[in-house]
């Protein structure tokens, strides 16, 4: 299991010391939420923040991009070398050329998707991609509420693994009780926001010491 920080819950004005104390506490890789304010009402983290994070921490950067045209994206984050990708299959026209670029590059391919968007759309891709992010809220911003009907998405992917070599991670909405009932089922990563990480007035080590226990 690996745990990764949503950074768009960091506190941008102390992002240094959320960098440092998230490394100390053992976190796992950091997550970069790109938005175009087109795909999702709302913009995210900048290219500027990530090269910050980058320059500040030995940990994987992965990128979510949220945005309507991604292949037009990739160029810059070959170039501030992120670790993985993940794009969204809703608007994807040629899933197989951006996962080839972004493999010639040494870097993973993630798809995402979306809560409405059915796992049948992307069987067929499914032995291209490194892993499949499972959006369970709607996306765009953080703390919104966590949609149930995603957990059989969860289920069939968990069935398909078995046939395909990816991982799954799930994002949105990871409290801790969520975490530990999908993690005995076998989901390798969770992406860690407001739900279980950010905003709890607590040490960063203590929450993620208590998520891996």
């Amino acid at each position: 299991m690996e745990l990764y920080a949503s950074m768009m819950c960091a506190s941008y004005g102390h992002l240094a010391n959320e960098v440092e104390e998230l490394d100390a506490a053992g976190i796992d890789s950091y997550h970069i939420d790109i938005m175009d304010g087109s795909f999702v009402d709302n913009f995210g983290m900048g290219y500027q923040d990530m090269e910050f994070i980058k320059k500040n921490t030995s940990k994987k950067i992965d990128v979510h991009l949220m945005v309507q045209h991604p292949y037009n994206y990739l160029p810059l984050l070959f170039e501030l070398k992120a670790d993985l990708i993940y794009l969204h299959y809703e608007v994807m026209q040629d899933p197989a050329t951006c996962f080839e670029k972004i493999h010639k590059h040494g870097l993973q391919a993630g798809i995402a998707i979306n809560p409405g968007t059915a796992i049948c759309c992307i069987e067929e891709i499914l032995n291209t991609t490194d892993q499949v992010l499972v959006l369970g809220v709607n996306p765009g911003h953080a703390g919104r509420q966590y949609q149930d009907y995603v957990d059989k998405k969860v289920e069939k992917l968990l069935e398909l693994r078995k046939q395909h070599n990816f991982k799954i991670t799930m994002d949105g909405g990871i409290t801790p009780d969520r975490l530990k009932y999908w993690k005995e089922r076998g989901v390798d990563n969770f992406i860690l926001g407001t739900a279980s990480l950010f905003g709890k007035n607590k040490p960063y080590k203590e929450l993620i010491s208590n998520l891996r226990n």
